[in-house]
């Protein structure tokens, strides 16, 4: 075990208290194949051939009156296209994995996608076409780490705007495809297993909960108690509830099962299974009914040993330090059901998903804090529980009238929920005081007073429904002419609650103050020393977010002349935003914070075919990004990923940016390329982000608009097969070949930030506004931006069979996380090298069944997370843990 066992003994010991695309290709989309889970090198073959499905509905490829056999070839923008076998390849479990491959893209906090160095604010997640909503309260953006990789059929990521897209379009969009409709039936199984070198087997702490954890479903036992839901409905503030009344509040909770850390000398491994199939049948004359569905579930754990600093002043050293052993059990179900119909040159597709990921934490932290009682120790546990849970349906048609006349119309309804029910924090302190001034001064106490001790509870819940629809209408006046208009509609309403609160005792003895936490917090407890209840969820624990957005655009894509085509459209946006605080105490006041804006947002791109397989393209648009809900309203949040509050701000306002890109693409056979692109983007109102820090290291993070910023840089993408049957007379050799793909990403970014610039701070009441240059400095990077993102793939495979062996390298520099406070050094996040290993390899199991081996071998240099300030060569660390090593292996047969 690589983390300090001393550490681990300490905190065990301490509780001795104890345990205190706009693309649809030609192709009929049923009348694919799906991708099996048993794949033959023929999968690189078909994603170069055009049968990789990509389905956003109002668009063909056009590109010099013909169709190419590549797909980013034949798009009309900028356009990286990751199939399924693509997909395969990286061995990832999820899409946000797979992505960070793709050139210019680098995936932060497991989940969240940045595109050339902008934030995942910048960057549009999109379901066959259609918006997502997020199961994030901090985000409007979808974590793609939810999304597992066995129900896509294709990514496609565009970085140039094109009309028929949302106009929320920073760096790029990301349309995810789910997978097609077969034509001949076909079942797999998958098992796989996993385990990290810093977790599996090692110590780590957990808690009971309810008997059905594993499953990733509470058995009832977390429901918010029947008191407290009295108390929030009836509409009283807390501090006017009788005290009594309190007690027994607190009475309800569920005690030891949701509080007591229970040490677990051996984690388990991973474990994940998933179930395939799909079938398809003739339907009257010319029509055919397919029909898929997958199922999949995982149970992973993860320990991390992580050292957590603040600092006033970087010069002088960390004012906290806290070492933090934090397990987590992550279980997640997936599963996808679609139906697909052809009647002629009809199509109708029905995609329905349901993702549900649930996160187990439990932590125990030792450390110092040299802003509250100097010299004393600080214990503090955790232990929480976060559902994520997304919900997705969508109809799709696609109607041909005649050869130039079509029409895609479609309509989603999508609903996503968070809820975080017990999650608890306590603090217990020792002074470490000579025992003649402090009785107890070499023990760990907890006096329910937030002074020497704390005990607190929150529940919050997250709820959001998000209607979509829109048609395009598209005429062919001739094979080099086509125009398109389309609508689309947007209906996003959100309600999110979050109530945190602390018991209180108003003199507790010194012998209670020792006991163990279930003890201390017992009905018989309680009652015995009065303790109550105080609430910490401000005047507006709910808030309401509503964002509805209407858009016509129209589109031509002509030929001018063979070799020189353009695609040229407009859209028109209306967007209404709002953020409503509730007033659920009736205090006469409601916050209310919108945003009304109507956008006229142009977008060309012109591709120039100099040669057979060498094009130019030269791109420019205009798009807009919207401040995500939970920003705009001044409320608290805890993210327990980084263990530091969030604050909103009310007076945030839309980012408008102006984005041009040109690109030279070499396209030498139909598996290999070579591209190059330099792009620039001038952002004005860029929303970043800004630490405060208190005198007593309390660490809150908030938003604000900065003047004006501008990013640029370049990007090359190569992609090379070498064939081996000249190498050797060996048939080993005869058949394989090496894969060369890799691409490289330089990007420079700052803050334009004059002397009379100003801004609005989530503090600001009255008077003149602040100077943005107490906020942010002139000429530093946006926050996320890296200023070199590398990817590189060597491997060998089989051109008859399946067998894969690949190395994959990721390599992204220093980015910045936050401002720094009081004008400090940034907050940056040091990502490294990673290096990976996956082989993949087909089997025939007796009885001559298909089957599929995948051997995985992740982080290999054993790379750290580490998040840190630093000022003439002294590191302030937010946050620094060892991820290890983690191998894997899988079998998936099928029949």
């Amino acid at each position: 075990m690589s983390k300090p066992l001393s550490l681990a003994r300490l905190l065990l010991i301490s509780t001795a208290l104890s345990a205190p695309a706009a693309m649809a290709q030609n192709a009929p989309r049923a009348s694919r194949p799906a991708t099996s889970g048993t794949p033959t090198a023929s999968e690189e073959a078909d994603a170069q051939s055009g049968n990789v499905d990509v389905s956003i509905p109002g668009s063909d490829i056009i590109v010099t009156g013909r169709r190419t056999s590549n797909v980013s070839q034949a798009a009309p923008q900028v356009v990286n296209v990751l199939s399924a076998a693509d997909i395969k390849r990286t061995g990832e479990g999820d899409i946000a994995g797979s992505l960070q491959r793709v050139t210019g893209l680098s995936v932060v906090s497991g989940g969240y996608v940045y595109v050339r160095g902008l934030g995942d604010r910048y960057s549009l997640a999109l379901l066959n076409g259609s918006p997502l909503p997020s199961p994030e309260p901090l985000k409007r953006v979808v974590p793609l780490d939810i999304f597992p990789t066995s129900v896509i059929a294709s990514t496609l990521v565009q970085k140039s705007y094109s009309a028929n897209f949302p106009g929320e379009f920073g760096g790029g969009v990301i349309n995810l495809t789910t997978k097609a409709i077969p034509v001949e039936s076909y079942l797999e199984i998958t098992l796989g297993s996993s385990a990290n070198t810093e977790t599996s087997g090692q110590l780590g702490y957990t808690h009971y909960g309810s008997k059905s954890d594993w499953t990733g479903f509470d058995d009832g036992t977390r429901d918010v108690p029947p008191a407290l839901k009295q108390a929030i409905g009836g509409g009283t503030a807390f501090s006017n509830i009788p005290r009594a009344d309190l007690r027994a509040i607190a009475m309800q909770f569920q005690n030891a099962d949701t509080s007591l850390l229970q040490r677990t000398n051996s984690l388990p491994f991973n474990f994940s299974a998933s179930l395939n199939g799909g079938t398809s049948l003739d339907v009257g004359g010319d029509g055919r009914l397919g029909i898929i569905a997958t199922a999949s579930y995982s149970n992973k754990w993860r320990t991390r040993d992580t050292l957590q600093q603040a600092a006033l002043d970087v010069a002088r050293g960390a004012g906290r330090n806290n070492r933090q052993v934090s397990t987590e059990n992550e279980v997640t179900v997936n599963g996808l059901l679609g139906f697909g119909l052809e009647l002629g040159d009809q199509k109708l597709r029905w995609t329905n998903l349901y993702i549900r990921d649930t996160l187990k934490r439990s932590a125990l932290a030792i450390g110092q804090n040299d802003g509250l009682i100097q010299g004393a120790d600080y214990m503090t546990q955790q232990t929480g529980w976060y559902e994520r849970q997304l919900i997705d349906t969508q109809l799709v048609g696609e109607f041909k009238f005649s050869d130039a006349l079509s029409l895609d119309i479609r309509g989603g309804y999508a609903n996503s929920q968070r809820e975080a029910p017990y999650e608890r924090e306590f603090v217990y302190v020792r002074t470490n005081r000579d025992l003649g001034t402090d009785p107890v001064g070499d023990r760990f106490i907890n006096a329910l007073n937030r002074q020497r001790g704390d005990a607190s509870i929150t529940f919050s819940d997250l709820n959001e429904d998000l209607w979509s629809a829109g048609w395009d209408l598209s005429y062919k006046f001739s094979p080099a002419l086509t125009t398109t208009i389309g609508y689309a509609f947007t209906d996003t309403k959100r309600s999110s609650s979050r109530y945190e609160l602390h018991f209180d005792a108003t003199n507790l003895p010194l012998g209670a103050q020792q006991m163990r936490l279930d003890y201390l917090l017992s009905d018989a407890a309680i009652q015995l020393y009065d303790i109550s209840l105080l609430e910490f969820s401000g005047n507006y624990p709910v808030y309401d977010a509503a964002l509805r957005t209407h858009a016509g655009y129209a589109q031509v894509k002509a030929e001018l002349f063979p070799g020189l085509s353009f695609d040229a459209g407009v859209r028109f946006e209306k967007g209404r935003q709002s953020v409503t605080g509730v007033d659920v105490y009736s205090t006469g006041i409601t916050p209310f914070n919108q945003i009304r804006k109507e956008y006229w947002l142009p977008a060309a791109t012109i591709t120039l075919e100099a040669a057979k397989g060498l094009q130019f393209r030269l791109s420019g648009s205009k798009t807009v990004a919207r401040p995500q809900f939970r920003e705009l309203i001044a409320q608290p949040f805890l993210d327990p990923e980084s263990n530091r509050f969030y604050r909103g701000n009310p007076f945030l306002q839309d980012s408008e940016l102006w984005n041009a890109d040109l690109r030279t693409e070499w396209y030498m056979g139909r598996d290999e390329r070579l591209t190059a692109a330099a792009f620039y983007k001038k952002i004005e109102n860029p929303i970043e982000t800004f630490t405060t820090i208190t005198d007593t290291y309390s660490v809150t993070t908030s938003f604000a608009n900065a003047p004006e910023a501008k990013l640029y840089g370049f990007e090359v993408e190569a992609q090379k097969y070498l064939p081996l049957e000249g190498l050797s007379n060996s048939p080993f050799f005869q058949s394989r070949r090496v894969v060369l793909i890799g691409n490289y990403t330089y990007t420079q970014s700052e803050l334009k930030v004059g002397a009379d610039d100003t801004t609005i701070p989530y503090s600001y009441t009255t008077g003149p506004l602040p100077l943005a240059s107490d906020y942010f400095q002139n000429g530093v990077p946006l926050t996320g931006q890296s200023d070199h993102l590398v990817n590189f793939q060597i491997g060998l495979e089989d051109t008859d069979r399946l067998s894969q062996q690949t190395l994959l390298l990721t390599y992204a520099s220093p980015r910045v996380t936050s401002r720094g406070p009081n004008l400090q050094p940034d907050i940056k996040e040091k990502p490294g090298l990673t290096l990976d290993f996956v082989a993949r390899q087909a089997v025939k199991l007796p009885g001559g069944i298909n089957s599929e081996f995948k051997f995985e071998a992740r982080n290999l240099t054993g790379r750290k997370f580490q998040e840190f300030q630093e000022l003439d060569g002294t590191k302030i660390f937010y946050n620094r843990y060892k991820i290890g090593t983690t191998i894997a292996a899988s079998l998936t047969v099928a029949f």
